[in-house]
């Protein structure tokens, strides 16, 4: 329909499309009395989203009106619907008084709800932040780099951040890509002309802004305007040109939603990309730090290193454990402190009271947000005040704790607990002690707060009595025995007198309403009482909304107090939970040093070890002189957990927790990395293995040698020999160039060989015993490699038939008598085709500067043979007689490169 020419239609659909034109966009929640109505296309998007009924009523301009309609008063249930969803929705509210004026009653969006904008607690999740990020990305032409700026805003909480990187390339999008896993944005604004540029990077829809709302001059000013101060340099935002105009577009953007200035907006933090030991978003899904891997849902979020450590008692000290385990800070200071308090809280018995006290403790955080954005509920501030009334108690708990220099933090904590007196006693004057959940209802403030409202509510309370001494005069005067004087919302105060009894009804009762089985009177004393009664009913809640809004502008100078309290009462219900979990499984405080080193002791996986009945604890040392452990052993042997509990163990530690281990030192980490196990990308056209790879460069591309690297099974998703020859380099690579502290576990047992030649690497593995045709697996890890890999027992315990295993336990025979053992072929590698490689490589640097063992190799003919012989080589087309026929060439190949060799070293 075309709704340019408004004249066309009627007067309410000329108000509903002049407002819909500026919210083109978004879903907008037209007020229309009890009910919230969207029209036209609105109405069919929504009713397809919501699940609610469209309909068709009447026409303007010629085309029927399409409608869908929900109760405002369960409007929440579908705004979280919505939100969910990713749709933004403006609410459109009556704001004209009916009595007044002509026409449509004036309307006007009072605030705009987006997924990164959410301050209401029946549309967030109580445990995780949804930030609104802004994404800004500038050039500098003389250096040729390109500078990505990124700002970010908790609404619920009033936290504003930002970033400033610069880097090229696949470079820049990996790290953006890291950012914005780290930060999980749940609303990205980004400019128009940049949306293409970076569509491909966000994790989901982008809200485009035009150009101008990033320009440098005024996000510089909208920033000093909204902190309050004259420069930026107290923040450390000094040069920060492209996050800060970013920051001035997140602004801009945020109070549009509101309505309203950001009152609780007061501070600033600048991240720093060296800040924080690094997790790109394999390492934490591989980890699984908040998310299993086996389902992303929602519906299984169990069990996770979160869920597990999660007995905070308050929604805040939830959001804190959960921000701690994805931003381990790498300042090992931080880190002592948390692991001071711990161990003061275990010293005592206060974990116990102040668990119990946390418990009564609101989301106070969140509340104050409302406090400021003036949308505080009254139970809101009944709990605010509940909350702050527990402070008291728990300092005292705190205090139990000890006061002295061993838990600095502790002392910090107690002194921010502090009671704010005069916004108690504001809190305890104003409002009830159980107050009405909304403010229309009245029951809100407390008696005692205001004169004026006491005598309104006087005259509405003495109504009853008053209806009870007319009820007994009417019916001595009239002799009516069951004459009644009652109230209804619509109908007002009554007499009703039964068909029976009319006859009785003196002159001065006026007919009001007629019932199946009684009539309804009104006299002139009960219309002049009722009138001064309902005029001070209407006043009384008038008086009382005036108030309520009066009260939350008198908080408004207590915000940032209460959002100091809100932080410490975080930390603190973080520390009891981490106390509380150390005390009941048995983990020890880490030593955090400056050595290069990861030595811990009887270490075990903090989510596993509840899972099992009996869980197999082990050591594990990797020094400045031991950097690289080769991993073997069978599969479900148990690579995989010990793995991830090394690495678990050292974000734990860094994150200021105790850990899962008899002992562990720990030295300085600035990254973990982990490569284990892939699946098809579709989407994104990528193969297994090419995921495989994908991970793999970014690990050696980013690693450093403070970097912690988890690698299983790499080359598995191709050849064997090219399988091999990836794992055998990638492995080389993180020795001699990376030299990571590194666990790499592999089923190439030509791998094994490596600790001969390269001094840092050591072998171990995770050992199991053999009986008859079955294994038993130990979980225990070892010195040495492992004998073999177990795979047709395996196989047996998968429940692959018995005769298939039959037939791979003959194929396997007939192999090893063929003398398919592996050191001939890691001889090959390391010996020939490496050093072949090296002679080929185009435009190779400084050749003077490899080892001489690996540029001095010349292969004889025989080895060269055998080489191209292998390149020929395709397994996968091969049938088994040309396999075995293969395998006795190459048998004959590799026996006269071996008698060549002997004769050159002769």
């Amino acid at each position: 329909m075309t709704k340019n020419d408004l004249s066309a239609h009627t007067p309410m659909m000329q108000q509903y499309l002049r407002i819909k034109a500026e919210f083109s966009q978004t879903l907008v929640f037209y007020r229309m009395g009890d009910f919230y109505e969207l029209f036209f296309d609105d109405a069919e998007k929504a009713a397809r989203l919501m699940g609610v009924t469209l309909t068709q009523r009447g026409s303007s301009n010629g085309t029927p009106i399409k409608m869908a309609g929900i109760p405002f008063h369960a409007a929440d249930q579908y705004l979280a619907k919505l939100i969910k969803l990713g749709e933004s929705v403006a609410i459109c509210e009556q704001v004209g008084d009916p009595s007044t004026g002509k026409g449509p009653m004036e309307r006007k969006v009072v605030r705009v709800i987006t997924p990164g904008t959410l301050t209401d607690s029946d549309l967030l999740p109580e445990k995780a932040e949804r930030p609104l990020l802004s994404l800004q990305i500038g050039s500098n032409k003389q250096r040729k780099t390109v500078h990505v700026g990124l700002a970010w805003l908790s609404m619920a909480s009033g936290a504003l951040k930002l970033m400033e990187f610069s880097a090229e390339g696949a470079v820049l999008e990996a790290r953006l890509k890291q950012e914005l896993e780290r930060i999980s944005p749940a609303e990205v604004l980004v400019a128009e002309s940049q949306l293409q540029q970076c569509a491909l990077l966000l994790p989901g829809k982008a809200t485009t802004l035009p150009d101008w709302h990033y320009d440098l001059p005024s996000g510089h000013k909208a920033l000093l305007d909204q902190l309050g101060v004259a420069t930026l340099d107290g923040f450390g935002a000094q040069g920060l040109d492209v996050a800060t105009a970013a920051a001035g577009a997140l602004l801009r953007y945020a109070q549009s939603t509101q309505g309203k200035g950001l009152q609780h907006v007061r501070a600033l933090t600048v991240e720093s990309e060296n800040e924080f030991i690094g997790l790109d978003a394999a390492t934490r899904r591989n980890l699984e730090i908040t998310e299993t891997i086996r389902a992303q849902d929602a519906a299984t979020v169990s069990p996770t290193l979160f869920s597990l450590l999660d007995h905070c008692r308050t929604a805040m000290g939830s959001r804190l454990l959960r921000h701690w385990l994805h931003h381990a800070l790498r300042d090992q200071n931080i880190a002592r402190s948390r692991h001071a308090a711990i161990n003061a809280l275990m010293r005592t018995d206060a974990c116990s009271g102040l668990s119990a006290t946390l418990a009564g403790v609101p989301d106070i955080e969140r509340i104050t947000t409302r406090i400021a954005l003036q949308s505080a509920r009254p139970r809101d501030l009944a709990g605010l005040r509940a909350g702050l009334q527990q402070l008291g108690s728990l300092r005292a708990y705190v205090a139990m704790c000890g006061r002295d220099a061993e838990a600095p933090l502790l002392q910090l904590l107690h002194d921010a607990l502090a009671t704010p007196t005069e916004c108690v006693d504001l809190l305890e004057r104003s409002i009830m002690l159980e107050p009405a959940a909304m403010v229309r209802d009245g029951g809100v403030i407390a008696s005692g707060y205001d004169a004026e409202l006491d005598e309104l509510r006087g005259l509405s309370e003495n109504a009853g009595q008053f209806l009870v001494d007319l009820e007994t005069r009417e019916r001595t005067r009239t002799g009516i025995a069951n004459l009644r004087v009652e109230y209804n919302r619509v109908h007002g105060f009554y007499i009703e007198v039964t068909h029976g009894q009319t006859d009785k009804v003196p002159d001065d009762y006026r007919r009001r309403q007629t019932l199946k089985n009684a009539e309804r009177y009104i006299t002139p004393e009960l219309k002049a009482f009722e009138d001064k009664a309902l005029s001070a009913k209407d006043r009384s809640l008038s008086r009382e909304k005036f108030l309520y809004e009066r009260v939350l502008n008198e908080l408004a100078p207590h915000i940032i107090t209460l959002q100091a309290i809100a932080h410490a009462l975080a930390q603190l219900d973080t520390l009891v939970a981490l106390a509380d979990h150390a005390s009941r499984n048995n983990w020890c405080a880490p030593q955090l040093v400056s050595e290069p080193t990861i030595a811990i002791e009887q270490g075990r996986h903090p989510v596993v070890e509840n899972q099992i009945e009996r869980f197999i604890a082990n050591d594990c040392l990797l020094s400045a002189e031991r950097k690289l452990l080769l991993i073997t052993g069978p599969n479900m042997g148990g690579k995989s957990t010990f793995m991830r509990q090394v690495a678990l163990i050292t974000l734990l530690a860094y994150v200021g927790s105790f850990v899962p281990a008899a002992s562990a030192v720990i030295g300085p980490i600035d990254r973990i990395f982990t490569r284990i196990g892939a699946a098809d990308d579709l989407a994104g056209g990528r193969s297994t293995f090419m995921v495989e790879m994908t991970e793999s460069a970014a690990i050696l591309n980013n690693a450093s040698e403070h970097s912690l690297v988890l690698m299983d099974e790499v080359g598995r998703g191709t050849s064997t020999f090219d399988g091999l020859a990836l794992a055998w380099a990638i492995a080389k690579h993180l020795i001699e160039v990376t030299r990571s502290f590194t666990l790499f576990a592999t089923h190439y047992f030509e791998l094994t060989q490596l600790p001969e030649v390269h001094v840092t690497a050591s072998n171990v593995h995770l050992s199991a015993v053999e009986h008859k045709d079955s294994i038993v697996f130990l979980h225990a890890v070892q010195s040495g490699p492992a004998s073999q890999s177990y795979g047709l027992q395996v196989a047996q315990l998968a429940g692959v038939p018995a005769p298939v295993i039959r037939a791979a336990r003959k194929h396997l025979s007939a192999l090893e008598s063929q003398s398919m053992q592996p050191t001939p072929q890691f001889d090959l590698f390391s010996s020939v085709s490496y050093a072949a490689a090296d002679e080929t490589q185009e435009n190779d640097v400084n050749r003077s500067e490899e080892p001489a063992a690996t540029i001095a190799i010349d292969p004889d003919p025989h080895s060269l043979a055998l080489l191209q012989s292998l390149q020929e080589i395709d397994p996968d087309a091969l049938t088994p007689r040309q396999a075995l026929d293969a395998l006795y060439k190459l048998k004959q190949l590799s026996s006269a490169a071996g008698a060549g060799a002997i004769s050159t070293a002769s």
